[in-house]
């Protein structure tokens, strides 16, 4: 206590230190986060011209699909203008640098002597979708030298638009005039704007003259809308390559530069439907889109296509029978994530040089063509999420370059043949037949050859490269890691999966299945499987993710799982195992849930501990509910017992005394009387 006492001063210094110093620094915080005296004022002069009325804000739910509301009614002297609606302050000095009044019902004119332009630290403006009484656009807007966004859109502006709008060139990214008169301004001004310049909307502004070609030439930017005319006649006979990916497009009724070969158009929101390519196109991107109906046999015209990517769309009908005479020169045929239905093109001609085909996400029928094997260089073969109703494709496996084969989440059944030859799927480095009806016994065959999962290195590239053809076109699949659906956007020549789960195989894990040590992921989980886990699972070094749940499989967790330190998820729920969980790397940050279902298995993280031997460990605290009821009842039975014996040992003996008192006792005890009595 004395030891104590004599630390409170000590204590209380260094509290009260703390809080001086935590006080100043709030207050000196606090103090720089404050709006400007002489930024609230010019705000406050600035919307004194205006007043509120709904109707200058009508159509504000139409062009911007939100609702308007008067955002300057929370303007009030005194009060900090950082918390202000509309408004964003610098938080370091103060200053107002996001104006956002867009939607906020303002009625009334913009003189060129407003308030507004002395705040010279302005980055963002937006007036969009307000009533500015058909006043002109003030030159001084060109005094806003920081500015990067500008948005006056929908806000009846009138007559000529200033050319000095154009000195917003050293910071300008957004420029936004929609529904402004730009007919005064000539477009070569518009050539004068920042090459980091990333939106340039200027729908409906009756712009006149040439527009500059050359603007296409900034880097980051201008398009939304439907692809202009004008540039319909740019290099009309002489264009190769165009690339007008990740913009906001939303019509190309045709291609009409007729002699383009490279034509990339993806991530847009192009509607309608497909446009038929140019005989002479080798590549055309136009995935990301909504595109709807169905391809036209006009496509097949284009054989010179190397890459045809029309994958995630809204394309429907069946596929063209003849979209594999294409296949001569066509590498990537990627149609994954629309809704085609029917059977699959059945005709792939001898000399088939597709290395991708992906179906992914259709809703595809019947059987998997044998045409197939015509395809000698297939590396990618993905139609997961159909309605494939066939057996496993065992002839598959004569294909020596198949490097990725998904066929989750269809109608495949029966039994995964073993085959004779010994170069089974010798490249095979991602097999996925999850989801499906297939029974039997686990493929060992297929497995013991399974060549590149055994060292990936040997058989793929030794630095981290990603699978891809011509035109650097990268490789995607949708695989199942770590219990998640996550699409690989790119491929690494050495990742390898192996997944069979949701299916009906029965019999045990076969042991060689530790021989596949490149393995990253390995699924078997939903099955009929029984027996021991192998302890060779304990070799697949490499393995992050391991599940074996929902199955039939008895006895202990070897402890060679321990050595897998790259293990990140292990599921082995829903089985019949017992004895005690390893411990030690990995297995020390598993939860609960990595082993619920198993109720003869004990130690961490689950309650019940093991002690040092690895057997079960139950001491009192341990017991809960019906457990522990039965502990303490059992308990009680011994105490009983003991207690009743007692007392009827000593109530015998009493009685046995009285009746007839044993002659030894009589002479030891009279005998020590007599002897007390001499003395």
């Amino acid at each position: 206590m004395g030891f104590s006492l004599k630390l409170c001063p000590l204590v209380f210094v260094l509290l009260s230190f703390l809080a001086f110093s935590f006080s100043s620094s709030f207050s000196s915080s606090s103090a720089t986060q404050l709006c400007s005296h002489e930024h609230a004022t010019v705000l406050l002069q600035f919307i004194s011209a205006f007043s509120i009325n709904k109707s200058a804000s009508s159509g504000c739910e139409y062009f911007s699909g939100v609702k308007s509301y008067s955002k300057t009614l929370s303007w009030k002297e005194g009060t900090d203008c950082c918390f202000w609606n509309g408004i964003t302050c610098d938080n370091v000095t103060g200053n107002v640098i996001d104006l956002d009044l867009s939607c906020s019902n303002l009625y009334g004119s913009l003189p060129s002597n407003s308030s507004l332009f002395l705040i010279k630290s302005l980055q963002s403006l937006n007036l969009s979708n307000n009533d500015f009484n058909l006043s002109k656009i003030p030159r001084e807007i060109g005094q806003f030298v920081s500015l990067k966004h500008l948005d006056l859109s929908y806000s009846e502006f009138s007559g000529q638009v200033p050319n000095e709008i154009t000195h917003l060139s050293n910071e300008i990214r957004e420029l936004i005039l929609s529904e402004v008169n730009l007919s005064s301004l000539n477009p070569r001004y518009v050539m004068n704007l920042s090459s980091s310049l990333i939106n340039l909307d200027l729908r409906f502004s009756d712009l006149k003259g040439n527009f500059p070609h050359n603007i296409l030439q900034f880097p980051n930017l201008r398009i939304e809308g439907q692809i202009p005319k004008w540039m319909w006649n740019v290099g009309k006979d002489t264009l190769r390559y165009l690339d007008l990916s990740h913009n906001s497009l939303m019509a190309l009724e045709q291609i009409p530069w007729r002699n383009i070969e490279f034509l990339d158009i993806q991530s847009n929101m192009l509607r309608g439907v497909f446009p038929v390519p140019p005989i002479k196109m080798i590549c055309l991107f136009i995935s990301n889109n909504h595109l709807s109906g169905e391809i036209s046999s006009e496509l097949c015209k284009a054989n010179s296509l190397e890459i045809l990517d029309l994958s995630h769309n809204s394309l429907s009908g069946m596929i063209p029978n003849c979209l594999p005479d294409l296949s001569k020169n066509l590498s990537v045929l990627n149609l994954q994530a629309n809704r085609f239905h029917g059977n699959m093109p059945s005709m792939f001609p001898k000399g088939c040089k597709i290395q991708n085909f992906n179906l992914r996400g259709n809703q595809m029928e019947g059987l998997l063509p044998r045409s197939l094997l015509n395809c000698s260089e297939l590396e990618v073969l993905d139609i997961s999420n159909n309605n494939i109703k066939d057996t496993f494709p065992h002839w598959l496996e004569s294909l020596h370059k198949l490097q990725v084969l998904i066929l989750r989440s269809n109608k495949f059944h029966g039994l995964v043949h073993n085959t004779k030859a010994n170069s089974s799927f010798p490249k095979l480095r991602v097999l996925d037949l999850s989801n499906n009806n297939f029974v039997g016994p686990l493929p060992v065959h297929y497995i013991e050859n399974l060549k590149a999962m055994v060292n990936a290195h040997e058989h793929g590239n030794n630095s981290a490269q990603y699978m891809g053809g011509r035109f650097s076109y990268e490789y995607s699949v949708m695989v199942t890691m770590k219990g998640f659906f996550i699409e690989l956007e790119k491929v690494l020549t050495i990742f390898s999966s192996f997944d069979l789960s949701k299916n009906k195989f029965s019999g045990e894990i076969p042991k060689v299945i530790g021989k596949l040590s490149s393995l990253k992921g390995l699924n078997l989980s939903h099955n009929n499987l029984s027996g021991f886990i192998p302890h060779s699972l304990g070799n697949l070094t490499n393995l992050e993710w391991l599940d074996l749940s929902s199955n039939e499989l008895v006895g202990e967790i070897p402890q060679e799982l321990v050595s897998l330190t790259s293990l990140s998820v292990l599921d082995l729920s829903n089985n019949q195992l017992d004895g005690c969980i390893p411990q030690g790397n990995q297995f020390n940050t598993f939860e609960n849930s990595s082993y619920e279902g198993n109720p003869r298995l004990y130690g961490f993280p689950l309650t019940k501990s093991c002690d040092g031997n690895g057997m079960l460990q139950q001491p009192l605290g341990s017991f809960h509910g019906k457990d522990h009821e039965l502990w303490e009842f059992g308990w009680r039975v011994v105490l009983l017992g003991y207690g009743c014996g007692l007392v009827f040992g000593l109530l015998m003996g009493y009685i046995a005394f009285q009746i007839g008192k044993p002659k030894w006792f009589v002479t030891l005890f009279a005998g020590q009387h007599i002897k007390k009595q001499g003395m």
